[in-house]
């Protein structure tokens, strides 16, 4: 039975392929701090920000210089390759249910 309790728990499942092919744990852990902040981190800090989705596909789509701490987001070559628009919604909808 699928009730609103289960709703409220769902979550995207890690878009595997896609962490592996962007090279997202080079820099990025689930939940501490390593080369960059972690999924959890940047998830609540985005969390209640207008448009915060949308700024955050667009930075893993072309990269950029850095906004938190001194590691500027890498540009696509330099991780993995470019990434499209629906990717990159499906991956940071991943972060943001951290």
């Amino acid at each position: 039975m699928f009730t609103h309790a289960n709703a409220a728990d769902a979550h995207p499942n890690e878009p595997t392929e896609l962490v592996d092919q962007q090279h997202c744990m080079f820099c990025h852990t689930s939940d501490a701090p390593f080369l960059a902040p972690s999924f959890h981190q940047i998830a609540d800090r985005y969390r209640d920000v207008p448009n915060a989705a949308s700024m955050l596909e667009h930075k893993l789509r072309k990269g950029g210089r850095a906004h938190w701490g001194d590691t500027a987001m890498p540009l696509p070559p330099e991780r993995g390759g470019p990434l499209s628009a629906e990717d990159a919604h499906k991956l940071i909808e991943w972060v943001m249910s951290q």
